[in-house]
C-alpha cells in the first residue's frame, strides 16, 4: 500500500442484539441455531450503522446529505462480539469492511458531487397492507409495490435507537438528523408490513443519501419487487425504494436483498 492509500482510522463496537423481542425470530437464540446459526443474528439494519459511522466521520454531514454506501453482510455477528469497522483509500472513496474473529461485511462508501437526479413520482405512495397474510410467493410478485406506514424517532427515541446502534458521533443530536441506519429499519419494514414471515436474513443493501431528515419528519419507504427468486432451497426477494420525509422529501434510495423464506438446517 502506497503512502497516499494509508488505511483510515478503524472504528470498535462491541455489537448489541437490539432485536432480541423481533418479530423476526432470526435474531433468537434458540430459532437461529435450528438454522445452523450460533446464537441470534444481530441485525443487518444494525451492522449497517456501525459500519457508516466511518464515512460520516470523514466527511460529515455531506456524506448525509449525498453519500453513497454500499454492503452486503457475509457472516453473523453475535451480541456481545467486538468487531471492529476498518476502511482504505480506493479508486472513488472508501473500501469497508467490518471484522471479528474474520470478515462478517464488506462495502464501500463515496461522496459524489451531487446526489443523482430521482423523481418523487416515480415511486407511487402506497400503503402496507391492511392484513397481513402468510409469506407466500404472491407477497413479493416481482414488479408489485410495497409501503410502510409512517415513522419517525424524535427527541429520547432517537437517543434511544443511537445507543442501540453504539453511536458516538455527535452531529445527530446536535443537528437533531436521522441516522442512516434508521432509514435501514425503514426498509426492513417494508418486507415485514407486507406479509407475515418466519425467521429471514436481511442480506446486504445499497443507500444513495439524497437529503438530511430531521428526527421528527416522518419517514416511509416506496418499493418496488424487482426480482424474487430460489437458490438452494432459499427463497429471496430484491427491492428497490425510495424513503420519503413528510410524503414529499427524498430521503434516500435504497436497494435491499434478503432470504424471505429459509431451507431449515440441523444446528
Amino acid at each position: 500500500m502506497s503512502g497516499s492509500q494509508m488505511a483510515e482510522p478503524s472504528y470498535r463496537v462491541q455489537a448489541f442484539n437490539s432485536a432480541t423481542h423481533s418479530e423476526n425470530r432470526m435474531h433468537d437464540d434458540a430459532v437461529a441455531q435450528k438454522y445452523g446459526f450460533s446464537g441470534g443474528l444481530v441485525p443487518g439494519v444494525d451492522v449497517f450503522a456501525y459500519m457508516v459511522h466511518v464515512p460520516v466521520a470523514k466527511w460529515g454531514r455531506a456524506f448525509l446529505e449525498r453519500g453513497l454506501m454500499e454492503v452486503r453482510f457475509a457472516k453473523p455477528v453475535y451480541d456481545g462480539e467486538t468487531v471492529v469497522v476498518t476502511s482504505e483509500p480506493s479508486d472513488d472513496g472508501l473500501a469497508i469492511a467490518l471484522n471479528g474473529s474474520d470478515v462478517r461485511a464488506a462495502g464501500s462508501a463515496s461522496l459524489p458531487d451531487a446526489p443523482p437526479p430521482i423523481s418523487v413520482g416515480d415511486y407511487p405512495e402506497t400503503a402496507p397492507v391492511a392484513v397481513r397474510g402468510p409469506v407466500d410467493l404472491r407477497s413479493y410478485q416481482v414488479g408489485k409495490w410495497l409501503g410502510t406506514a409512517p415513522r419517525s424517532w424524535p427527541g429520547q427515541s432517537g437517543a434511544d435507537y443511537r445507543a442501540e446502534v453504539r453511536e458516538t458521533d455527535p452531529i445527530y443530536a446536535r443537528e437533531g438528523l436521522v441516522h442512516p441506519g434508521m432509514v435501514q429499519r425503514v426498509m426492513n419494514r417494508v418486507l415485514m408490513e407486507n406479509a407475515l414471515l418466519g425467521p429471514w436474513i436481511h442480506l446486504g443493501s445499497r443507500m444513495q443519501m439524497l437529503s438530511t431528515a430531521a428526527c421528527d419528519e416522518e419517514l416511509v419507504a416506496r418499493a418496488r419487487v424487482t426480482a424474487n427468486y430460489e437458490k438452494k432451497g432459499n427463497r429471496f426477494v430484491e427491492v428497490d425504494a425510495v424513503v420519503v420525509a413528510n410524503g414529499r422529501k427524498l430521503i434516500a434510495h435504497c436497494q435491499h436483498i434478503a432470504i424471505y423464506q429459509l431451507r431449515e438446517r440441523a444446528a
